[in-house]
């Protein structure tokens, strides 16, 4: 196994750790920049007020997204099992 090969295969690693965690992390992101606005404009401050709609936030996009990111791991495997093969 060449250098150059490792590197291609660690690079599309990160591509498909990127593509798969970059929707749950974005609107993770935006739901608890939401709720901060929110807490400092009420002066709230109530921990699990965050916690809450975040996890609701990840539930709903693994139910509808999930599917697609599974697809996006089975062919990234399919794609290293055949490297391996050959």
């Amino acid at each position: 196994m060449s250098i150059s090969l490792v590197m291609e295969v660690m690079q599309a690693a990160a591509a498909a750790a990127i593509k798969i965690g970059m929707p749950i992390l974005l609107l993770s992101l935006i739901i608890g920049l939401v709720i901060a606005v929110f807490q400092a404009a009420t002066q709230i401050q109530e921990q699990t007020l965050t916690f809450v709609p975040k996890l609701i936030t990840i539930a709903a996009i693994l139910l509808v997204g999930g599917s697609w990111m599974l697809n996006k791991v089975v062919i990234f495997t399919q794609q290293i099992m055949n490297m391996i093969a050959n």
